[in-house]
């Protein structure tokens, strides 16, 4: 995969490289959290998945090992959740709130390593003749936005109150994307981007720190038409476009009945690799902190929409909360050379995500 120019004039093309080394299309990983609470994980925590850094990184490793043996090309990190303010507010220094941070890349780097040592036979990469294919996988450090911090429910409504400024928001941010921009991450997952000023904080900070790894910028949707906000899904996506540092954008933790139509607006601002991974299409609770079933069109299995995703322009195919690791393979599976059209998948093909 060719290097990375954080001043070149298209660094898409380090995003481009590498989904064509993985065949075309790139595979990204699933729900982490559920995952983590699906093993014994207690999450009831304003650090939510971040507290297994702490008290069970075994289980971080596992889910990472799960969704490597279900065939992601991308793993992200533990840390969405994880901010230096918020390891401060459990009583943990400055110092000790860094190294969480970077822990969270090092096990999935460990699972990575231990993926490609002992591939198991219940891998996509176990071939039938007996040859293991060792795909190209990317650590992505997962940053989540200043709403997912606060522990409120306010990454999916994206209000955050007149007194959080752009500089606020930078002043929260930059430490850790700095941290993170070292700790041995090969991409920096900017995740459920809920507004335009947010991605503005992000993209300036970007450049103000020089960062040296690539980043993406994914934002989330409850309308189909823009991000959670309010603001516009085009305003947002320009804001990605027209930082160099940025190698891919797209949609995540939005409902899989709204992406298609959402992946041909971005396709009109950029022309930088789309990525999706939306949710299960439940709806979350911030009071009861609890996932619901939606009211209006049932997305009882996403699968199927694959094709059409692609068609649409989308390149990096994935899941957030409520998927799995059954999820992801059945999306590598749709992807494959193996299947003749993904927009006409089986119902072998298919798997019931809810």
């Amino acid at each position: 995969m060719g290097g990375f120019n954080p001043d070149g004039d298209n660094n898409g093309a380090f995003m481009w490289n590498f989904i064509e080394q993985c065949g075309g299309h790139a595979v990204i990983d699933g729900g982490f959290a559920t995952e983590l609470e699906r093993h014994g994980a207690n999450l009831n925590d304003p650090l939510w998945s971040a507290k297994c850094l702490l008290t069970s990184p075994q289980l971080v490793r596992k889910v990472h090992l799960d969704y490597l043996d279900a065939g992601a090309n991308v793993i992200l990190t533990a840390s969405y959740q994880a901010t230096i303010q918020g390891f401060l507010a459990k009583g943990y220094s400055n110092d000790e709130a860094e190294s969480l941070l970077t822990k969270s890349v090092e096990i999935a780097l460990e699972a990575k390593e231990i993926y490609n040592e002992k591939c198991t036979k219940d891998s996509l990469d176990f071939t039938e003749n007996g040859l293991i294919v060792k795909r190209p996988v990317l650590i992505a450090a997962s940053i989540g936005s200043y709403g997912a911090y606060l522990a409120d429910g306010s990454e999916y409504s994206g209000i955050y109150g007149d007194e959080i400024t752009l500089e606020t928001l930078k002043d929260f941010h930059r430490r850790r994307v700095k941290v993170l921009a070292v700790s041995g991450a090969e991409l920096l997952a900017f995740e459920t981007i809920p507004n335009k000023i947010e991605a503005k904080a992000f993209a300036e900070i970007l450049e103000e720190e020089n960062i040296a790894i690539p980043s993406w910028f994914s934002f989330n949707s409850k309308d189909g038409i823009n991000v959670v906000s309010g603001d516009s899904i085009s305003e947002c996506i320009s804001i990605a476009d027209s930082c160099n540092r940025v190698v891919a954008v797209g949609i995540n933790c939005t409902p899989p009945r709204y992406i298609h139509g959402l992946v041909s607006d971005i396709r009109k601002v950029t022309s930088k690799p789309v990525l999706v991974y939306p949710n299960s299409g439940e709806t979350y609770d911030a009071v009861q902190k609890e996932w619901v079933p939606s009211t209006g069109v049932a997305d009882e299995d996403f699968i199927s929409y694959i094709g059409h995703w692609r068609d649409a322009g989308a390149s990096l195919f994935g899941g957030c909360c409520r998927t799995t690791p059954n999820t992801i393979r059945a999306i590598s599976r749709a992807l494959s050379s193996k299947c003749s059209s993904c927009a006409t998948l089986n119902s072998n093909t298919a798997v019931n995500i809810k």
